[in-house]
């Protein structure tokens, strides 16, 4: 009776595990609805908001008067401070099969949550649906007919629209004008690598008590860049050095990185140079008459500057001075570049189609004059709509550039002009399952360069050869580069689901050696 009781235990556990396995396989192709159920609907909504009190408003407003539209659907959002949080918490929720119905994400992290079958809802035949597209005639508000095509873009895997942008964004060079022409420079209209780099050099000449000459004070960081990522990213794609193709050849690991990791090191050796990973926040910095160039995202530009609204250090800290602000360095001034980024929004497939229609139109509600023009005023994004680019309201908050530090603060609204003017040198890296541990790549080999010159190790050919090596094996980029990329699309495992299949095994191996044990001992006593 015991072997049988243990017996049964481990069928009925490993029956569970199966089923925990395969709790998202099942769900079938989402098929959209004649027409929308009039039974109460519930769906979660996912999405960060940087503890800005404002976009927390916006959200909760966008929710009330979509309820107010279809009242039998209720939306519960969910807030988040960090992208990475969410992307974390939605991978831990597919092997449970209780991922959110709307998420603010990015592609590259959809590349991952697509890697189950069914999982995330592809959008193009509900974009072209007759009564709930984006011109839908059964829609209760004005459809999102008018998204930019260029941003839309940005949300197709493999050949499927997957992701609808939100708002988008990009990099800028936030500078402090004042010590620039203090150092005898002048700000130029297009930044070149040479100039940031030269410009940082030079201010690092101290006077006899050990202070910088050009702030005064103790700590001066000239140059601090927030997303090495990012930073790697742009000079590859400015070089044309290569980075990824769509099929997941990976590129990177060249010649010309070569190159500009050396360079990198020297600036980084003499302390003109510094990361966000090594030195913290650049806005901090900058703020406080520390930093000279700080690069981070226009969308962080509410943070930015000495009269800054949501800064983060003390206000009696601040230094005061003149703040411009221009695109990225470029190596050629007559061919920029710059990176698109910004949030995009997915819907997740559920059982019930009603739900996932219900998911559908509040996600299109996001994309309204309504929520657009009032979140992009909150920080340096802009509108992914033509209807909220051209509206009266947009253009008029606009023109009132710095007629306060809060609502119209100067260098939030140029960040919001940079991508503006830019919008056609803005690019986009190959998106695949896999590519967002490609991007760490791109930027941990920054990291490790800075931080090896800043520990004055020799940064040479040998060096690098052995870093290309270590972030191949650290972000498993072999095993992207070789995998094939429709079987990982359609079939790997969450790690919840791998756990439990180990557990399985292993239950079944101890059942096995259990019966060979016991077959031994009885041959034994015959």
């Amino acid at each position: 009776m015991k072997k049988l009781f243990f017996v049964t235990f481990c069928l009925l556990l490993s029956i569970l595990a199966l089923t925990a396995c395969h709790a998202n396989e099942g769900i079938s192709d989402f098929v959209c609805p004649e027409e929308l159920t009039s039974e109460q609907i519930e769906i979660s909504f996912w999405a960060k908001n940087d503890s800005n009190q404002r976009q927390i408003e916006i959200y909760n407003k966008a929710i009330e008067n979509f309820e107010a539209l279809y009242p039998n659907i209720k939306v519960t959002l969910k807030r988040y401070t960090d992208y990475g949080k969410i992307y974390n918490d939605v991978i831990t929720n597919i092997s449970t099969g209780t991922t959110p119905n709307v998420c603010i994400t990015y592609p590259d992290h959809i590349a991952t949550y697509i890697s189950g079958d069914n999982l995330v809802v592809t959008l193009d035949e509900l974009i072209a649906n007759e009564k709930y597209g984006f011109s839908g005639s059964e829609l209760r508000f004005d459809g999102a007919d008018t998204v930019v095509e260029r941003f839309l873009d940005e949300g197709k895997l493999y050949g499927e629209q997957y992701a609808l942008p939100f708002l988008r964004s990009t990099e800028a060079c936030y500078i402090n004008k004042t010590y620039v022409e203090a150092l005898g420079y002048e700000v130029p209209d297009v930044l070149t690598w040479d100039f940031i780099f030269e410009v940082s050099e030079a201010a690092l000449a101290k006077d006899n008590d050990g202070k910088y000459l050009v702030n005064g004070q103790e700590t001066l960081i000239p140059f601090i860049y927030k997303s090495t990522d990012n930073m790697m990213i742009q000079m590859v794609e400015q070089k044309g050095l290569g980075y990824s193709t769509p099929d997941r050849e990976i590129l990177l690991f060249n010649d010309g990185v070569r190159d500009i990791l050396k360079e990198i090191a020297v600036h980084a050796g003499s302390r003109a140079f510094s990361t966000f990973k090594i030195s913290s926040y650049p806005g901090d910095f900058f703020n406080a008459g520390q930093c000279i160039f700080a690069i981070d995202s226009t969308a962080g530009a509410t943070w930015i500057g000495p009269n800054a609204p949501l800064m983060d250090i003390d206000k009696e800290n601040a230094v005061q001075f003149e703040v411009a602000v221009r695109t990225v360095p470029q190596f050629d001034t007559e061919n920029p570049k710059m990176i698109s980024q910004g949030p995009s929004i997915c819907i997740f497939n559920k059982a019930d189609p009603n739900e996932v229609l219900a998911s559908w139109l509040f996600a299109q509600f996001l994309l309204t004059d309504g929520v657009q023009i009032p979140f992009a005023t909150t920080e340096g994004y802009i509108p992914v709509t033509d209807s909220a680019l051209g509206s009266e309201e947009y253009l008029d908050y606009l023109s009132r550039k710095g007629e306060d530090n809060d609502t119209y603060y100067d260098v939030k609204i140029s960040a919001s002009e940079l991508l503006l003017n830019n919008v056609d040198n803005s690019f986009i890296t190959p998106v695949f399952s896999g590519s967002a541990s490609l991007r760490n790549a791109a930027g941990q080999l920054i990291e490790e360069v800075c931080k090896a010159a800043r520990r004055k190790q020799t940064v040479d050919d040998e060096f690098i050869d052995k870093l290309y090596l270590d972030m191949r094996t650290l972000y498993k980029l072999d095993e992207i580069e070789g995998g094939n990329i429709a079987k990982e699309k359609l079939g790997a495992l969450p790690p919840g689901s791998v756990a439990l299949i180990t557990t399985l095994c292993v239950i079944w191996l101890t059942l096995g050696v259990d019966f060979i044990y016991r077959l031994t001992k009885k041959r034994k006593k015959l």
